[in-house]
């Protein structure tokens, strides 16, 4: 099964609207023809800018969080009705820096994929240890228990719009990465527990990306591996060129 690289940016806090337009600007011209998928992540304020520069191009625009509700009474929250109109194409799910600083927790990540799913928003769903975690040798347990409490009762059907991002949190804007065969290791594992849940052949089709400290100086290593996909980036995608370096990995 052969699956389409995707290469993520998540841009985090970091871009006015008038960066954004600059990015876009400088990065959408070498961006034509490319064999990998592309997802630029920006903030809230900034996706109808992004969105009207995208038009009519090949990358795709994602947000970085939504509630699960439509509308409501939640203060701050942005919903899948308001993400489509933009028009935003993916959504990331339960990043750890949404698990750590603003209490979000395997429970709300089920609704929101399953609220992204009803709204035809593609869930980039974040999993990943602690460096305690993984110092005490519970690893696999701990992101095993996300993946399945992360697709509680979301119909196979539906699974190949899912896309996985591993993170391991003691990697992210630190510097660390771990290594292609440490990323693989557990990419590997997520794809068996997915086969475990549903059957193979609806696992190979997921698609399941590496995130942490990810950089156009090891991309090829991590690409190298039989279970990655790609990569969600984080501090690399807010340069126009290291994001270039990044999508044309495989050139």
């Amino acid at each position: 099964m052969s699956r389409k690289p995707l290469i993520a940016g998540n841009w985090k806090m970091n871009n006015t609207k008038t960066e954004t337009i600059k990015f876009l600007d400088s990065f959408l011209p070498k961006a034509k023809g490319l064999s990998v998928d592309i997802v630029i992540c920006p903030p809230f304020t900034n996706l109808f800018a992004a969105a009207e520069k995208l038009e009519g191009t090949d990358v795709k625009l994602g947000a970085q969080n939504m509630h699960w509700e439509d509308k409501g009474a939640f203060t701050g929250e942005v919903s899948p009705v308001m993400l489509k109109e933009i028009p935003c194409d993916y959504v990331i799910i339960g990043h750890s820096e949404r698990r750590q600083y603003f209490a979000e927790t395997d429970e709300t990540v089920n609704k929101k994929i399953k609220s992204a799913l009803q709204h035809d928003l593609l869930p980039i769903v974040c999993v990943g240890e602690s460096l305690d975690q993984r110092e005490e040798g519970i690893t696999m347990s701990w992101i095993m228990s996300q993946v399945e409490n992360a697709l509680k009762d979301i119909p196979s059907q539906e699974l190949e719009k899912i896309v996985f991002a591993y993170e391991p949190i003691w990697a992210i804007g630190t510097g660390k990465t771990a290594s292609a065969s440490d990323a693989q290791e557990v990419i590997s594992a997520i794809r068996k527990k997915i086969a475990e849940l549903y059957c193979s052949d609806t696992a190979e089709k997921v698609r399941i990306l590496y995130g942490g400290s990810v950089k156009p100086e090891n991309i090829k290593e991590l690409m190298q591996e039989a279970d990655i996909d790609g990569a969600l980036v984080g501090g690399a995608s807010l340069k126009p060129d290291s994001f270039y370096a990044l999508c044309t990995f495989n050139l």
